[in-house]
């Protein structure tokens, strides 16, 4: 666990040194769990939207985006249930005074008995070679088996408390579990309470005609309400999708671990509207769907799960996360649900207007069910980072930093490269510099030897360096060298472009799904 623990400080200052993620006004101490993306982290950050907007609404004939306000009328979020039922379940350490999510101190212990089993399949991979079957092993051996039933049975009890809100049974279960406060080590827990996420604010000039509203907990009831003007404008025709990227807010209790679990943070949303009854089919196609998304950047299979929700809302009938093995373990990177028609349902009770779709085949009207998939921007920021970030041996007995960015979402494709600060190279290479500027982000960097140069750009996740040399000026060719492998190769300036593109384009990477 510590090496996790060290891997992951590892991420977080290198994350601050090469300007991807400061903490938030940091000269005056900082805001807990909110944080400034820097000059390479909001281009990163930009092209990971651009990937995901590009899959979902480019790509798909059926899919348009919309961008809808962070303000809401307060009436949405009684419709939508998040006045009610928006709540976290908290519980308190008595002697260390810190407050706690109870359900992840719960998930926390199970995370523990799942690193129990993959140290069982490593010991056996090891004990058993080239012969070793994992998919056998983790069916069949004794003592994993325990430990899946073990946290199974943890889960599905947890999962049902909170369903019917027995708090007391979660606190009985923490207890049963003999988990204690990670900063005191004491078992001194209070009763468990519901507390409500939403940040609240006013809208209005006096303080006795202000009107009470909520900055929005997540991005989807936009897209709900304007479920008609978009079909109507549109003439969409069902099946048809409105994905929206935006800030929401949450007033975490425990939040924490870096950018995962953020007060403000930015969500990817699509919401499918379907005809009833076709739900399960396009639950199973969007899984598909979103996996093979994730899985064309490369990030490696491995890290990839399907997470079956135990506990279902009360208005979906179908709901799993995709969880990533991030420096801390699998969790939720992007969640698929299907939610029937309650959302649309219940706006229409609220608001007293019709939300139907009137769907000339059937020649009838009614209120079609919706498939969502939701994943966190910041999440996928972290797990596009922390899984490149690598420390790698050299045959010169040194080691490099490199981080082995996706080419295609790198804030920087290429850094230019002077030999030497004169005879000409430096006016070769602006003039390189100038050329590629309007197909690509690139840099130009001349300070230091450019041995160090290329260590530098390989820390910051450049997939490419152009170094210019006196050759250059004899016959107009370059050395390109290649992050992931250090290979170079000399090539013709004018065929630069072109090696680049082939590499970084979207459209390259896309076409794996």
């Amino acid at each position: 666990m510590a090496n996790q623990e060290d891997i992951f400080k590892k991420v977080i200052s290198h994350a601050k040194e090469y300007g991807y993620i400061f903490q938030s006004s940091e000269i005056y101490d900082g805001l807990s769990a909110v944080y400034d993306y820097g000059q390479n982290g909001v281009e990163l950050k930009k092209n990971i939207r651009e990937y995901w907007w590009q899959a979902m609404v480019q790509l798909n004939d059926n899919i348009v985006g919309i961008d809808a306000a962070i303000f809401m009328h307060p009436t949405t979020w009684k419709a939508s249930g998040h006045v009610d039922a928006f709540n976290d379940p908290l519980i308190d350490n008595k002697d260390s005074k810190k407050r706690y999510r109870a359900d992840v101190l719960v998930e926390d212990h199970v995370a523990k008995i799942e690193g129990k089993i993959e140290k069982e399949v490593k010991k056996a991979a090891k004990r058993f070679g080239d012969s070793f079957d994992k998919k056998q092993f983790l069916e069949t051996n004794p003592r994993v088996l325990d430990y899946q039933a073990k946290a199974d049975g943890i889960l599905k009890r947890l999962g049902k408390s909170l369903e019917n809100e027995d708090l007391a049974d979660v606190k009985e279960l923490i207890e049963e579990l003999g988990i204690v406060c990670p900063i005191s080590g004491s078992k001194n827990w209070t009763d468990v309470k519901q507390f409500n996420l939403m940040f609240g604010t006013k809208l209005g000039a006096t303080a006795d005609s202000a009107m009470d509203l909520y900055l929005r907990p997540e991005t989807a009831q936009g897209i709900f309400v304007n479920f008609l003007n978009v079909q109507k404008s549109g003439r969409m025709k069902i099946p048809f999708g409105i994905a929206q990227t935006g800030k929401a807010f949450r007033n975490e209790i425990v939040a924490r671990q870096f950018i995962f679990r953020m007060r403000e943070f930015e969500q990817m949303e699509m919401q499918y509207f379907i005809k009833p009854g076709t739900q399960k089919e396009w639950y199973d196609t969007w899984k598909e769907k979103r996996l093979n998304w994730h899985l064309s950047l490369g990030l490696g299979e491995d890290n990839y799960r399907f997470h079956d929700h135990e506990k279902l809302a009360h208005y979906a009938d179908a709901a799993a996360d995709i969880e990533f093995r991030f420096p801390f373990g699998f969790k939720e990177l992007e969640g698929i649900h299907s939610r029937t028609d309650f959302d649309l349902g219940s706006h229409e009770k609220f608001s007293n207007k019709k939300l139907q779709y009137f769907d000339p085949e059937e020649n009838k009207s009614y209120v079609p069910y919706v498939l969502e998939t939701s994943i966190g921007l910041d999440r996928m920021f972290l797990a596009v980072f922390s899984s490149a970030l690598q420390e790698e041996a050299l045959e010169n007995n040194t080691t490099r930093t490199v981080l082995k960015l996706p080419a295609v979402l790198a804030p920087t494709k290429a850094a230019v490269l002077p030999l030497l600060k004169r005879d000409g190279l430096p006016e070769v290479a602006h003039k390189l510099m100038d050329d590629l500027k309007w197909d690509f982000n690139v840099v130009y960097d001349e300070k230091d030897a450019v041995g160090r140069r290329y260590r530098r750009q390989d820390a910051v996740g450049t997939p490419f360096c152009v170094t210019v040399d006196h050759q250059t000026l004899e016959d107009e060719t370059v050395t390109i060298r290649h992050r992931d492998t250090m290979e170079q190769q000399r090539v013709k300036i004018n065929e630069v472009k072109g090696i680049i593109s082939k590499e970084v384009d979207m459209r390259y990477w896309l076409q794996r799904i």
